[in-house]
């Protein structure tokens, strides 16, 4: 494939190149683009795979030349292509134009040959270049930029190898805005898979046993349900040649339809065909096996642990690894071990609500607390002290890391884990609930020069995914995006990640001033917890940085006076802050057992009150999709605070916190229960969810 020349298309589509940078690649721009289609000769081949329209490849044959009817035009013809020989003319002698000789027309482009006693056999269309068009799509929708093009074109003339599709995405452009281009300048479908619970009708069951599931995820490829049971694969790589053709010889297929898809749709559907096994353990016979002390401390060098090389081994062993295959099975946010005298209550965070899943023997304590420490790497023999540490495990392939916390009790330790799961904080800004003003005016915020924005909420509101989404949202390629964390949660590529360590003593405060000598563009704190951090971090926004952190405030407008309760001067508040977010986390209501909602008279009441139509609301009768609580999953609320000159001007006078919420409100802030409200009206939750969970901001 030829180079794509990015500065004839730029200037075909109208695109001003002052938004990129000057290259000295002169030669590139000599070269005029294509004036029509029937100019490109260097085009894709199309194939039947393309337009299923054309016939396949095997079916165009070689046929002679059919002879007209009239024989003398029959020998013109001949003696015009080809000349009979002679005794060469003088050189000064004016010779008729000869006719050009006849070349093989390139296999991606045949001309058609207008000469008598010829039929044309078969004229495939004329197609650009697939990445070319790829690349045509971006700009015109949007999707990419002529920065990010010419970036990606630049790495790839240095990087041989590489793919423009991977260094494009790197420089920002979404996998699926990438997939759907490319499809559709390829001629093949795109298809998004939406992996729902007890319907695998989107996928072939029986393929991708055959295939196996680790072999998909090394090659990243999955058997789709086809209708005309065509063997049907998806791929977010369809460029990939020979893995396909790969997968062809492993399924013994004679041809394969290629699908563009998502890498996270694939994985998505991966790991829920591998953790449906997790609940095949028989939990009776585990138990029975049980013995106090049957725990065996050993020592591993190896850091993470792989929970189905160790499933046949103590019943201990194989009983923690069970709980943690149900939590993320069930998908679990936080596990909860309480002992007690006569049980052990074993309890999972799903929703942001607790539900008792288990109950072992109480004789189990101490063995699954040493189990749990010896994967933490904590001292098993300290039981008096409170202790934290961290696992890193698997689950059928699939990498996750535990933060483990103990705490002595009356009943014995307790020990809860929280699950941080790569895959919940993969989520797009545009995937976490904002309404589309919210969106367009939070976007413009963290793509700000300069400034703090803050995001506030309670613990489990949603802060940490939230800002990551906003990161991954940001260019990492031209920008230099750094974070102190406590701990790191998830892993961004492209962004430099510092922990905290507080008995070394490099706290927020020292971290951020460190980072500050980094030439950084970008700085996330974890939490403004002191003065000193705060002071450090509005220093940083006064001399051109973009600071994005957290506070624990109820509101958005508690912020302001939480900075001025830590030390803060406000002036200096008002000058440095641009925006502040406040969320929170509703339960959604089960799509699959939604109807129309029943009140009561005084609950009908209050939502005449609020405007709404109580007849028209929705709530989840329960399933047994949902638990029977009649709510799967959560989408956030928001209550967004700009900080405007107005604003500006009151928060240098040190307002109370009910006269600036008041003051915020008139100036257009809608409130986390109005914006919970329009939630209601759209259906996605209760009027009893938003009362719960924004109960503290009335």
């Amino acid at each position: 494939m030829k180079p794509l020349d990015i500065d004839s298309l730029l200037n075909e589509l109208g695109v001003s190149p002052d938004d990129v940078e000057e290259t000295d690649a002169t030669a590139a721009n000599s070269e005029s683009a294509p004036s029509s289609p029937e100019d490109k000769t260097d085009a894709a081949p199309v194939t039947s795979e393309d337009d299923p329209e054309l016939p396949a490849p095997d079916d165009l044959v070689d046929v002679p030349p059919m002879l007209d009817e009239d024989p003398e035009a029959s020998d013109d013809t001949s003696d015009d292509n080809q000349p009979a020989p002679g005794p060469a003319a003088p050189s000064n002698a004016k010779q008729p134009n000869p006719a050009p000789k006849a070349t093989p027309a390139p296999e991606a482009h045949r001309e058609k040959i207008e000469a008598p006693g010829l039929t044309t056999i078969f004229e495939p269309e004329s197609r650009p270049d697939p990445m070319t068009e790829t690349v045509r799509r971006l700009l015109e929708s949007g999707a990419a930029d002529a920065k990010q093009v010419r970036s990606a074109q630049t790495v790839a003339e240095k990087s041989p190898g590489s793919r423009l599709l991977d260094l494009l995405e790197q420089q920002g452009v979404e996998e699926n805005d990438l997939l759907a281009a490319y499809a559709a300048a390829s001629g093949m479908s795109f298809r998004r898979i939406e992996v729902v619970e007890g319907d695998d009708s989107a996928w072939d069951g029986v393929l991708l046993q055959r295939l196996g599931v680790e072999y998909c995820k090394d090659n990243q490829v999955i058997p789709l349900a086809s209708p005309d049971g065509r063997v049907t694969i998806g791929t977010p790589q369809p460029d990939d040649v020979l893995a396909l053709e790969d997968v062809r010889l492993t399924l013994k297929a004679e041809s394969i339809r290629i699908v563009a898809v998502p890498s996270d749709d694939i994985q998505a559907v991966l790991d829920t065909f591998g953790i449906e096994s997790a609940g095949e353990i028989d939990v009776e016979d585990i138990l029975g096996d049980i013995e106090e002390d049957d725990v065996q401390v050993e020592d591993s060098d190896d850091a993470e642990v792989d929970l189905e090389r160790e499933a046949g081994e103590s019943p201990v062993i194989r009983y923690v690894n069970y709980i943690i295959h149900t939590a993320v099975k069930e998908g679990a946010s936080d596990i909860h071990i309480e002992p007690g005298e006569k049980k052990i209550k074993v309890r999972f965070r799903i929703d942001g609500l607790l539900f008792e899943m288990m109950q072992p023997p109480a004789k189990m304590a101490s063995a699954i607390t040493s189990r749990l420490k010896i994967m933490a790497n904590l001292d098993i023999a300290e039981r008096r002290i409170p202790q934290d540490g961290r696992i890193r495990c698997q689950v059928k392939g699939r990498k996750l890391d535990l933060r483990v916390s103990t705490i002595p009790t009356a009943g014995g330790e307790k020990t809860v884990m929280r699950i941080l799961d790569t895959k919940s904080i993969n989520v797009s800004l545009d995937d976490l609930g904002f309404d589309e003003d919210k969106l367009h005016m939070w976007k413009t915020q963290i793509n700000q020069p300069h400034g703090i924005v803050l995001v506030t909420g309670p613990t489990g509101s949603g802060k940490t995914t939230t800002l990551y989404a906003s990161l991954r949202q940001m260019d990492k390629t031209s920008r230099n995006i750094s974070t102190v964390e406590d701990p790191i949660e998830y892993h961004l590529d492209g962004i430099t990640q510092t922990q905290t360590h507080e008995k070394i003593n490099m706290t927020f405060s020292r971290a951020l001033k460190a980072l500050l000598r980094q030439d950084p563009d970008i700085i996330m704190i974890g939490e403004i917890r002191d003065g000193e951090t705060a002071h450090t971090a509005i220093q940083a926004a006064l001399t051109g940085h973009l600071v994005l952190s957290t506070l624990h405030t109820n509101d958005a407008p508690s912020a302001i006076t939480r900075l001025v309760n830590i030390g803060l001067e406000p002036f200096l508040i008002g000058a440095a802050v641009n925006a502040v977010l406040a969320q929170r986390l509703a339960r959604r209501i089960c799509s699959n057992c939604a109807a129309t909602a029943d009140f009561n008279e005084e609950l009908r009441d209050f939502i005449d009150m609020q405007g709404m139509d109580a007849d028209a609301l929705l709530e989840g009768k329960g399933c047994d999709r949902c638990r029977n609580t009649g709510c799967q999953g959560r989408v956030g609320l928001y209550e967004l605070l700009v900080i405007d000159d107005l604003l500006r001007d009151i928060i240098a006078r040190n307002p109370n916190v009910t006269e600036f919420r008041r003051k915020c409100i008139e100036n257009g802030m809608t409130t986390l229960r109005q914006d919970g409200f329009n939630k209601v009206q759209l259906g996605q939750t209760t009027v009893q969810e938003i009362l719960r969970v924004t109960e503290a901001t009335m």
